[in-house]
C-alpha cells in the first residue's frame, strides 16, 4: 500500500517548493493543498499540525512530520526512506 502523503503549501513559498522537490525525487505521490490566502484552510492545517502555522506542513499517513527542515532531517538520517518503504510494503 502506498503511503498517504499530504503537504500544505503556498504557491510561491521557497520551502514548499524545496519540500515538494524532495518528494518528487523520491517518486512518491502526494496530495498538495495550496492554501494561498485561505485563512480557514490555514486554521484547519494548524489544528492538524499541533498549532504550527508555518508552511509547508507535511503529513505521512496522518502523522505530522513537520515542515521542510523536518522532512530534510528525516532524509539526512535515512528515516524518510525507511518510512516510505515500510508503508509501501
Amino acid at each position: 500500500m502506498a503511503p498517504n502523503i499530504e503537504i500544505y503549501t503556498w504557491s510561491s513559498c521557497p520551502f514548499c517548493i524545496q519540500a515538494k522537490r524532495l518528494l518528487d525525487q523520491k517518486r512518491v505521490e502526494y496530495t498538495e493543498y495550496c492554501i494561498d490566502g485561505d485563512a480557514i484552510a490555514r486554521d484547519q492545517m494548524s489544528d492538524r499540525a499541533n498549532g504550527r502555522r508555518s508552511l509547508p506542513q507535511i503529513f505521512i499517513n496522518n502523522e505530522h512530520i513537520g515542515g521542510c527542515d523536518d522532512l530534510y532531517d528525516l532524509e539526512a538520517t535515512g528515516e524518510l526512506d525507511a518510512r516510505l518503504e515500510q508503508l509501501a510494503a
